[in-house]
């Protein structure tokens, strides 16, 4: 699908989707709990259903009905699987320490470039511990139990790793040790996966080594739980209302552990200004204009690809550093951005770990085509460029919003975009 944006503002009022993060973690600690529950969700996304299905896979059963999820919990593990996680990177490492804490004899699938993304160091230390897993990537078949014991691996490749182990590793017989060789980067997302056990009565101690996980631990839900609002795909808004026109986001926790929660400091830092109501946060621009700032990108990777389009405005050359690990995510991030804005007219230098992005556009006199490289976060990161910029573009792959935000062109039309398929 090809999508065409206009040079329609945004402004308005936007109610956020839910975020796939807290539900991927709310919907596995349910499927493993004693008692059937029920999740509330703001919207549903590709990546969801994947989880969903993965799930009643393992012998959960799970039905979506409207925004209410429906979930009779595992009672007994299926012996045999398959299972599609589509291109949904935290499925896939959430699960596979899980299937192997269940003893599970499964074949994981997935498309798109899933099955380049890494997962050496997560399978090295399942090997160590009982289970068999033939190929490094996918398709992979997996069997065997899972055994507790002290696991070490790099806190640097992908939070998901970790995750998975905590939702795995409080099931086992024995007591167990997440030792971490480096310093951990997206750590939001840890604490978000805290958070989510806590929720089902989980306890994990954080050690100075990592982390501690009492086994014969025992999931327990509630009979109603709510899925927050997505502050990554509130993030488009927030930079489309610092940039362009004043936009109020609601159905965002103001307490949120979720790390992309950043994007409220990074526009202040930016100059755009942030003002929380009741019912809501506005982001409104500075009359002055934009300012270039640099930004760590360890602790907030899926940020990057919006705040290259806030940093196209601002005045001055903004730095992105610490940002290599975009490289190997739906698509390589910091050169599909690259490429995007370049074609827009903005001045941009692609490093291995950094992207420079110097603000102001000498827009094409024509129509604009760009890639979305199947990469949710980059078409919409490149439609609110076309907003902010005055640069009307044709996005080739559009549909790709489907894996974490289905109505994100629907809600972009209610605030007064231009957005035609063609």
């Amino acid at each position: 699908m090809n999508v065409q944006i206009g040079k329609g503002m945004l402004t308005g009022n936007v109610d956020v989707i839910s975020s796939k993060s807290h539900a991927h973690r709310l919907l596995i600690g349910a499927a493993l709990a004693k008692e059937a529950s029920t999740i509330v969700v703001n919207g549903w996304s590709d990546d969801m259903e994947v989880t969903k299905n993965c799930l009643n896979a393992l012998g959960a059963h799970i039905v979506k009905e409207g925004n209410r999820v429906a979930i009779e919990p595992i009672k007994e593990a299926a012996k045999v699987a398959v299972l599609d996680c589509g291109e949904s990177g935290s499925t896939l490492r959430f699960l596979i320490p899980l299937v192997s804490a269940l003893g599970c004899h499964v074949v994981v699938e997935g498309r798109g470039r899933l099955p380049e993304r890494p997962l050496d160091v997560l399978l090295v230390e399942l090997r160590k511990k009982g289970v068999a897993v033939e190929e490094n990537h996918l398709p992979l078949e997996i069997s065997g139990q899972l055994e507790s014991g002290i696991f070490t691996l790099p806190a640097n490749v992908s939070s998901q790793f970790i995750t998975g182990l905590l939702f795995a590793l409080p099931i086992l017989d024995g007591d167990s040790e997440i030792h971490l060789t480096t310093e951990m980067e997206s750590r939001g997302y840890i604490n978000m996966t805290l958070e989510a056990l806590e929720t089902f009565g989980i306890i994990i101690e954080e050690t100075d080594y990592g982390f501690f996980v009492k086994g014969n631990q025992t999931y327990s839900a509630k009979e109603e739980i709510f899925v927050e609002g997505d502050w990554s795909g509130a993030a488009f808004w927030c930079v489309a209302g610092g940039c362009g026109k004043e936009i109020l986001c609601t159905g965002l926790k103001q307490d949120s552990t979720q790390g992309d929660m950043e994007i409220l400091s990074l526009m202040e830092a930016f100059g755009a200004t942030v003002t929380w109501e009741e019912v809501g946060v506005h982001i409104s621009p500075n009359l002055d204009g934009l300012q270039a700032i640099d930004i760590d990108a360890r602790q907030i990777p899926d940020l990057v690809p919006i705040l290259c389009v806030a940093a196209a405005t601002a005045e001055g050359t903004t730095k992105v550093y610490n940002a290599g690990r975009l490289r190997i995510k739906e698509s390589d991030r910091l050169q599909a951005m690259a490429d995007g804005l370049s074609k827009m007219g903005v001045s941009v230098e692609e490093k291995e770990e950094e992207i420079y992005i110097t603000g102001r556009v000498n827009p094409p006199n024509a129509v604009v085509h760009v890639d979305g490289y199947n990469d949710h976060r980059i078409v919409m990161a490149l439609a609110v460029a076309a907003t902010v910029l005055h640069v009307p573009i044709i996005i080739e792959g559009a549909e790709a919003v489907a894996k974490s935000y289905p109505n994100f062109f629907s809600e972009f039309v209610k605030l007064g975009g231009v957005a035609d398929v063609i």
